[in-house]
């Protein structure tokens, strides 16, 4: 099992973009998928999750800015991201709960993705 993160790159200020985290592999069940992002120096933290069923939880810093969203049957999240302010530029880490085809429920990361927002 493995999560795929792309969408990455660099925004200007203001500016919008869409990353998306597939997984795949020997899977029988996804459950919670989400996003967290990390700054040099500073711990990883939560950005938006989004359970199996669509309920979306947003960090107070991109409510209104940020929405997640789920392809269950592609097994995918996308966290669109409008209105991009410079603090948001982090590297951003998807995170799942899958349970796989032997049963066993784990949570597993993507390698991450830069984004920088900056004029």
């Amino acid at each position: 099992v493995q999560l795929q993160a792309s969408g990455g790159g660099l925004v200007q200020p203001g500016g919008s973009l869409r990353l998306s985290c597939a997984a795949s592999g020997s899977i029988l069940s996804v459950k919670n998928m989400g996003w967290y992002r990390q700054v040099p120096g500073k711990l990883r933290e939560l950005v938006a999750t989004i359970t199996s069923g669509g309920t979306a939880n947003y960090a107070d810093s991109v409510k209104g800015r940020f929405t997640i969203s789920r392809d269950n049957a592609k097994n995918t999240v996308y966290p669109q991201m409008n209105s991009l302010k410079p603090e948001d530029t982090a590297v951003y880490y998807c995170n799942a709960g899958i349970v796989s085809s032997t049963g066993a429920w784990n949570t597993y990361w993507g390698q991450g993705t830069q984004v920088t927002v900056s004029s």
